[in-house]
């Protein structure tokens, strides 16, 4: 397999599949990841974790309904090309 735009864009797909279906309580409150953590006071910069934190639960927020249709079209272009 040739390493091209299109599985360039399907590992990113996964990747972002992957960070979606993340849950918060079962999983990144354990690693120590959770919401209620890394929170920072007024006025200073979020540290690396917490930046981390917020990537994830926008991630989580807006590609949910976005990433299933994307999955769905992949999925649909590998079957009919294959």
């Amino acid at each position: 397999m040739a390493f091209t735009l299109y599985s360039l864009l399907q590992a990113s797909l996964l990747i972002v599949n992957a960070v979606a279906v993340l849950h918060e309580e079962r999983f990144l409150r354990h690693v120590g990841w959770g919401s209620d953590q890394g929170i920072g006071g007024f006025g200073e910069e979020p540290g690396i974790k917490a930046q981390l934190t917020n990537l994830i639960r926008s991630i989580r927020t807006v590609m949910r309904c976005k990433g299933t249709i994307f999955s769905i079209i992949i999925i649909i272009t590998i079957t009919i090309c294959n």
